[in-house]
């Protein structure tokens, strides 16, 4: 019989299939269309997630980038098109059960316990995998006790993975922006997702750090098949992390294709990257 040991015990991901021409498509959007009262944020965009891949989503500030985040997790419900996740057509969905179904998010600003030490934030990702009753919980003793051991164990696998050994027991709100951007993907990690949304992770890093942060997602990506779904600004990690990338400008989908075919797209350079002089 499995048991939540059983579970916890597994790697992040049994997924190790690596993006391809042939992988099969996770999350597909089509035709999808936001407004906020007279305001369009999104206008008709259509664009696929293939299973295992790292997709880069671009565009200037306002491009509507973070709104198209919003609608694929659920915290947004767009009034015209669908988004069809592993191969069912979503309605109406909440952030918690796109959480459930295998969709975990970071966020532009670090959404931290800020209180909690490393350890502890990144326990929370773990939430959805616990599968004991509170009162279990609250006495700490038998299944419930030997589940949270077992749960921590494997949050510790994903503080070695990540380098922050050194500031487990410490209170994220004491550490530098670039440790709780980690911290935070951390917490995505420990959720074990199908499909990882990663809203500007390297915002604000000094280079160093961007450096460390696109080793992690790499390795994420490559070793245990997470799928990756990708806002950033930084155009020379885009092109180094990037499978393929859409560009979206004032709400509309300009481009899409390889690093190359974006960066070549004269729509793209016009609106985003700038002409050369």
């Amino acid at each position: 019989m499995s048991t939540a040991l059983d579970e916890v015990q597994t790697p992040l991901n049994d997924n190790t299939a690596v993006a391809s021409e042939a992988a099969p498509v996770l999350l597909s959007v089509d035709n999808v269309s936001l407004s906020f009262g007279g305001v369009k944020a999104i206008s008709d965009i259509s664009f696929n997630i293939l299973k295992g891949e790292v997709r880069a989503i671009i565009g200037p500030n306002g491009a509507g980038k973070t709104s198209m985040l919003n609608v694929i997790n659920g915290f947004y419900h767009p009034q015209e098109g669908r988004i069809s996740y592993k191969g069912k057509t979503r309605k109406r969905m909440k952030p918690h059960q796109a959480a459930a179904s295998g969709i975990a998010r970071t966020f532009q600003n670090v959404a931290l316990f800020s209180g909690m030490s490393t350890l502890d934030n990144i326990m929370s990702g773990r939430s959805l995998k616990m599968h004991r009753g509170l009162i279990w919980q609250m006495l700490h003793v038998g299944p419930a006790r030997n589940e949270e051991i077992a749960h921590r164990q494997f949050v510790e696998g994903i503080i070695d993975f990540l380098e922050i050994a050194h500031i487990r027991k410490q209170p994220v709100g004491k550490l530098p922006y670039g440790l709780q951007k980690r911290v935070e993907l951390g917490r995505a990690m420990a959720m074990q997702p199908e499909l990882l949304l990663l809203d500007e992770p390297m915002a604000g890093m000094n280079l160093e750090e961007k450096e460390d942060m696109s080793r992690f997602i790499l390795d994420l990506n490559s070793e245990f098949g997470t799928t990756i779904a990708l806002i950033e600004h930084d155009m020379g990690v885009v092109m180094d992390l990037a499978d393929r990338v859409v560009v979206l400008d004032y709400g509309q989908k300009i481009a899409d294709g390889t690093p190359s075919e974006v960066q070549a797209n004269q729509n793209v350079i016009d609106a985003y990257l700038g002409v050369a002089s």
